[in-house]
C-alpha cells in the first residue's frame, strides 16, 4: 500500500506532450473505438484518461515514503518492455513516465504485454485490494472504462439519463457479454428491420424499376409577399446534390408564368460543368429571395410564415391529396440495382403519396391514444423545447416549440414503429444497445438533418454536427428501412463494430471486470463520503452544479 504521505507520480511529473499527441490522434480513430457507440459532447480521450489514472495510481519513486517493494517490483516489470531502467530512483521515475506515455497510444491499449505490466504496477502499488475509482460526472465513460482496463473497480454515475444509458452499455453490458453481443445485436436488428419494412412499406415506396430511395431532399417554403407575385419560394442554402469529380449533379430552376396565376418554380436535375452553372441559394441569414421577381422577404416575415406551420417541415395537402404548400420535395436519392452509386431524380406523385399516407397514419395513432384516455406518455414527444433564447437553440422562433416539431409525420411514424419493436425485444442489455442504435437513427431522421454533397461525404449529415440546434432551411430525410446512412441497418453495423473489437480495447481478452453505474446527482451521491477519498482510492472532486466550470480535478486522502 502507498503510504498516505507519499506523492503520486502525477504530482511531480507527467509526459504531457506525448499523451497530448496520442489524445489528438485518437479523435480520428473510428473503426472499433468505444466512442462510436454513441455521441457524447464532453467525451474525454481514452489516451489522457488512461495516462492520468496511471499517474495518480502510481507513487513517485523519488519520494522518501515510496515503498522499496514497489520500486523493486516496478523495475522487474519494466524489464519486459523496450528500454533499460537505470539504478537510480530518478531513472525509475523516467522509465515509469515513458511507460505511461507509450501506453497512451491507442495501438498499445490492448497490447497484452503493456496491459499486464500496467495492472501489475497498480497491484504492486496497492496490494491485493483493487483500487476503487469513482467518477460522479462520468458522461461518456472514458475515465471509468480506463479504470477497468487497469484492473481497478469503477463506480460511475451521472445526472443525465443519456449518459447513464451509455455508461450501462459500456461498463456493464459489454464487459458481461463480450464480443458475442455483436452477433446478438445484428440478429435483433435484422428482426426489427424486417418488422419495420413490413409496417412502413407503403410510406417508403420503391420506384417502378425497383430502385430503392435512400433519402428525400426537402426545402421549407414561404410565399413571396410582393403584390404582383405570390410565387412559392423554396428555402435552400445550396442546390448542389453531388460534387464528385466524375459525377457532379445539381438542381436548376425555371420560372413558369401562367396568366391569372402566381408564377411557378420548376426544377430539373442537371450535370454542371462549372460551379457557376449552379444557381445560388435562396436564403441567407433568414432573408429569402424570390426567384420569380427578386423580392427579398425580411427575416421576420419568413419566421411569421413558418411559425404558422410549426416550422414548415411537413407538406400540406388538400382533400384530393394534392400538395398545396408546406415543405417541398426537391429531389430523391436512389440506389439502382444495375448502376452503382447514388442517383438523383425529381419527386413524383408516388413520393408525395407516401408522405400523405404517413400523415394519415400518425393522426390515427394520436386518435387511438386520445380515445384510450391518454394512457402514459404521448406517442410522439410533446414536451416543450427550452425557452426562446436558450443558448444553442434557434428553432423556437420559427414555430418549433415541442420536441415532436423536430420531425415530419413520416419520421414520427417510422421512429415510433422502430421504438415499439425495440420495446418488444427480450433481453434488457439488448434493449439498451438498441436504444443507442435508435438514437443514431433519430440523429439523422429529423428536420434539422442536412444533405452533404461533398465528394467524400455524399450522405445525410446528422443533426448534431455541432453542439446546437440551429435552423436548417433545407433538410434531408433518410429512409430508416434502407441500408444507407441514417438507416437502422447502418446504425446496427456502426454499433456492432466496437463490440467486435471489445477484446482489443478491453485488454486483450474476452472478459473485463464490470463496473457499476447509477443515475445520481453528484451533490447527493449514493456512496459514503469516505468510500473513495483516502489511501489507495481516487475520486473526481465533487463540486456544486452552480460552479461555472466542469470539475475535472482529482482529490487525494
Amino acid at each position: 500500500m502507498i503510504p498516505k504521505g507519499c506523492k503520486r507520480l502525477a504530482e511531480v511529473d507527467f509526459p504531457i506532450a506525448e499523451v497530448s499527441r496520442h489524445a489528438a490522434r485518437e479523435k480520428s480513430i473510428r473503426h472499433g473505438h468505444p466512442s462510436t457507440l454513441h455521441l457524447w459532447w464532453a467525451r474525454r480521450p481514452l489516451a489522457s484518461s488512461r495516462a492520468v489514472l496511471l499517474g495518480l495510481l502510481l507513487p513517485d519513486p523519488c519520494d522518501a515514503f515510496c515503498p522499496e517493494a514497489f520500486k523493486a517490483q516496478a523495475r522487474r516489470l519494466l524489464e519486459n518492455l523496450p528500454g533499460k531502467v537505470g539504478p537510480a530512483d530518478a531513472d525509475l521515475r523516467r522509465a515509469l513516465l515513458k511507460f505511461i506515455g507509450d501506453f497512451a497510444n491507442w495501438d498499445l491499449a490492448g497490447n497484452r504485454r503493456y496491459l499486464e505490466v500496467s495492472r501489475a504496477l497498480v497491484k504492486a502499488a496497492h496490494g491485493d485490494g483493487s483500487p476503487l475509482v469513482v467518477d460522479p460526472f462520468a458522461g461518456g465513460g472514458s475515465i471509468p472504462l480506463e479504470a477497468l482496463r487497469l484492473g481497478c473497480e469503477a463506480f460511475a454515475s451521472d445526472l443525465n439519463p443519456v449518459a447513464c444509458l451509455i455508461l450501462k452499455v459500456l461498463l456493464e453490458d459489454i464487459p458481461r457479454r463480450g464480443p458475442a453481443l455483436a452477433e446478438e445485436l445484428r440478429r435483433a436488428g435484422a428482426e426489427i428491420k424486417r418488422e419495420a419494412e413490413s409496417e412502413l412499406a407503403d410510406i417508403y415506396p420503391r420506384d417502378a424499376d425497383n430502385s430503392a430511395p435512400i433519402a428525400y431532399l426537402w426545402a421549407r417554403t414561404v410565399r413571396c409577399e410582393s403584390p404582383n407575385c405570390g410565387a412559392e419560394i423554396p428555402l435552400s442554402r445550396s442546390f448542389w446534390l453531388c460534387k464528385k469529380a466524375n459525377r457532379k449533379r445539381a438542381l436548376r430552376y425555371r420560372v413558369v408564368r401562367i396568366t391569372g396565376a402566381s408564377p411557378r418554380v420548376d426544377f430539373e436535375v442537371f450535370e454542371p460543368t462549372a460551379d457557376t452553372d449552379v444557381p445560388a441559394g435562396t436564403v441567407t441569414r433568414a432573408k429569402a429571395t424570390c426567384v420569380a421577381c427578386g423580392t427579398v422577404l425580411a427575416p421576420e416575415r419568413v419566421r411569421a410564415q413558418l411559425v404558422a406551420h410549426h416550422g414548415g417541415a411537413d407538406a400540406l395537402f388538400d382533400a384530393k391529396g394534392h400538395r398545396t404548400g408546406g415543405a417541398r420535395m426537391l429531389a430523391v436519392v436512389v440506389l439502382r440495382l444495375d448502376d452503382p452509386g447514388r442517383h438523383y431524380r425529381l419527386p413524383t406523385e408516388q413520393d408525395y403519396d407516401g408522405v400523405r399516407k404517413a400523415q394519415a397514419r400518425i393522426m390515427s395513432v394520436y386518435t387511438e391514444w386520445e380515445c384510450a384516455g391518454r394512457p402514459g406518455l404521448s406517442p410522439v414527444p410533446d414536451e416543450p423545447l427550452p425557452p426562446v433564447g436558450t443558448l444553442g437553440f434557434r428553432v423556437q422562433r420559427y414555430g418549433m416549440l415541442e420536441w415532436g416539431d423536430l420531425f415530419t409525420a413520416r419520421q414520427k411514424l417510422a421512429l415510433l414503429k422502430i421504438g415499439l419493436a425495440i420495446k418488444r425485444c427480450g433481453a434488457p442489455d439488448l434493449q439498451e444497445l438498441l436504444g443507442l442504435v435508435l438514437d443514431g437513427v433519430v440523429d439523422r431522421n429529423a428536420v434539422l438533418a442536412t444533405w452533404r454533397p461533398q465528394p467524400d461525404q455524399e450522405k445525410v449529415e446528422h443533426v448534431f454536427a455541432r453542439q446546437a440546434l440551429p435552423m436548417s432551411w433545407d433538410f434531408a430525410e433518410a429512409v430508416p428501412t434502407s441500408e444507407s446512412t441514417g438507416s437502422l441497418d447502418d446504425r446496427v453495423e456502426v454499433t456492432s463494430r466496437p463490440l467486435e473489437q471489445f477484446a482489443s480495447w478491453a485488454g486483450g481478452g474476452d472478459h473485463l471486470r464490470a463496473g457499476q453505474v447509477q443515475l445520481a446527482d453528484a451533490t447527493e451521491h449514493p456512496l459514503p463520503d469516505d468510500s473513495a477519498g483516502g489511501g489507495s482510492r481516487i475520486r473526481r472532486t465533487m463540486m456544486p452544479f452552480h460552479t461555472p466550470t466542469y470539475p475535472t480535478s482529482f482529490s487525494f486522502g
